[in-house]
């Protein structure tokens, strides 16, 4: 990780930074202490003409990134969902960031399918397309089948892509420990974690396998969803570097005027797309964390077309089960209640003032009873809790912050449909449902029912169990917690949690 061509990489990086006007950004996003900003403008100043420039139409971090290369694109747009790392306006900065390159011969894409799958091209498809979409990872080719002449979409790897992202990804790690070391302030945002994070989402996107696996996991929760359809995998046909599923014949979402013209009601069309991902995230707690115009199209029947799995989104059912506790105080506007809560769960330091916590939560939830349904956004929501949490100094969640993210994303898919649509209206019957059959008696019969279903499955070995169980605790030196009983999870479920109140409250005052 600290070898010569991960300093000489971090020198390059440093050197685009400073030529683009983009290092004094970049640093103050993170807070970087004056140490820190020595090293790197003393390394990097004097050579900042190997920097490139980039294109001047851009701003400058996106500019500087996209010079840089496509690991840096993938990883500026994983930055851009840790509005907690670089701070909510480079985030919103980051968003932009076109995931788009030069394709490569189509030639090369067919070795590579037949390498892959083991088989001729001629002998699977009877039509291939040049590229009709490349980016930093993969790119994409229209093909028609042998086998029945269904069209279908073929996602390549690029070659060499895997040995390329690691080495970048190395010099990320060594980056990340430069300033782990030198910034002890700056570990509250646990550098070395987010590229971690990051190498994980870029794993994932490497194999093909997964995203095959991930596609159909959503079909097998979405296919009772009216007006939701996904693309078929086709897994004789993908493989470690090949993907291949059904093509998905539509308009793109951003074509409104398109949309509108082939007689879809947009205002429906506007509710639909918020209430699906809501469900998606709170009933199924597997969600699609890269729902942008992209990557939806709208069908001739008017069926919203969901692809490019990628990127998906994962809650577990306790996390969600919070969600409803958080989201319940809110409501009550208790907000004493909801300030111990979070205590109590370790989500706030223990050194912390519960009061003066509970005094900023009023902040933050006052507003919302004052304010009408359509005045209140996500993205506007999002940006008073994240001032919350720097000075609390609560703990991060990744996935949680992809859930925020997400829904600021798809509230601006939604507004695009309909600019008047009420995003509290058309969450509202989603959300109560998912209070209802979280917290409610059915849920308290469903929980008694699974932890019986345990009990009797490890009855005969629950002594044995226990007594190991006391023999570690007699082992174990480390202090108990001063508060709470429930495992630590971060200032991002109150932010979620939050988020989702705001409907209900609205709701409740209107």
């Amino acid at each position: 990780m600290r070898g010569p061509h991960n300093i000489i990489r971090l020198i390059r990086t440093g050197a685009t930074l400073e030529r683009t006007g983009a290092m004094k950004i970049v640093l103050d996003a993170v807070h970087a202490p004056r140490l820190v900003r020595i090293v790197m403008r003393g390394l990097t100043w004097p050579v900042q003409w190997l920097g490139v420039k980039g294109d001047v139409s851009q701003p400058p971090v996106t500019r500087a990134l996209q010079a840089l290369g496509p690991a840096y694109i993938k990883f500026g747009q994983v930055l851009s969902t840790r509005p907690d790392v670089v701070g909510s306006e480079l985030a919103v900065q980051l968003r932009v960031l076109q995931d788009k390159l030069p394709p490569f011969p189509v030639e090369v894409a067919q070795q590579e399918i037949e390498r892959e799958l083991g088989r001729p091209i001629a002998e699977m498809y009877s039509e291939f397309s040049e590229p009709v979409a490349a980016a930093s990872i993969a790119q994409v080719h229209k093909a028609r089948l042998v086998s029945d002449g269904q069209y279908v979409a073929v996602k390549v790897l690029r070659p060499g892509v895997e040995k390329a992202f690691q080495k970048d990804i190395d010099a990320f790690y060594f980056a990340a420990w430069m300033v782990d070391t030198l910034s002890p302030a700056s570990r509250r945002l646990r550098p070395l974690d987010v590229i971690e994070h990051f190498e994980g989402v870029v794993a994932s996107e490497l194999d093909l396998r997964l995203e095959s696996a991930s596609a159909s996991e959503f079909a097998d929760n979405t296919k009772d969803d009216a007006g939701f359809t996904l693309p078929d995998i086709h897994w004789g046909l993908s493989a470690r570097r090949v993907m291949t599923l059904a093509w998905a014949e539509g308009i793109n979402a951003a074509d409104v005027d398109a949309i509108a013209a082939a007689g879809h009601d947009l205002t429906e069309l506007s509710q639909r797309v918020l209430q699906l991902f809501l469900n998606h995230a709170l009933r199924d707690g597997f969600f699609h964390g890269d729902m942008h115009h992209g990557n939806l199209k709208i069908a001739p029947n008017g069926d919203i077309i969901a692809y490019d799995f990628g990127i998906m989104g994962h809650l577990d059912e306790y996390t969600r089960r919070v969600y409803a506790e958080i989201l319940f105080g809110f409501i009550r506007r208790d907000y004493k209640r909801v300030a111990e809560v979070h205590f109590e769960a370790g989500y706030v330091p223990a050194d912390q003032d519960v009061d003066e916590f509970a005094r900023a939560l009023r902040a933050v939830g006052e507003p919302i009873f004052g304010m009408n349904a359509e005045q209140i956004s996500m993205a506007r929501l999002l940006s008073y809790l994240f001032e919350v949490t720097e000075r609390f100094g609560m703990e991060t969640r990744t996935e949680l912050i992809l859930l925020q993210r997400t829904m600021v994303v798809v509230e601006g898919v939604a507004r695009t449909f309909d600019h008047r649509m009420n995003i509290w209206d058309a969450a509202k019957p989603v959300v109560e449902t998912y209070i209802k059959d979280s917290i409610g008696p059915r849920a308290a019969l469903d929980d008694l029912a699974k932890t019986a279903k345990v009990l009797s499955r490890f009855g005969p070995r629950l002594p044995a169990l226990a007594e190991a169980a006391l023999i570690r605790l007699g082992e174990d030196k480390t202090p108990p917690p001063r508060r709470g009983y429930l495992p630590a999870i971060g200032w991002t479920t109150f932010g979620a949690g939050l988020a989702i109140a705001a409907v209900m409250v609205v709701h409740l005052v209107n």
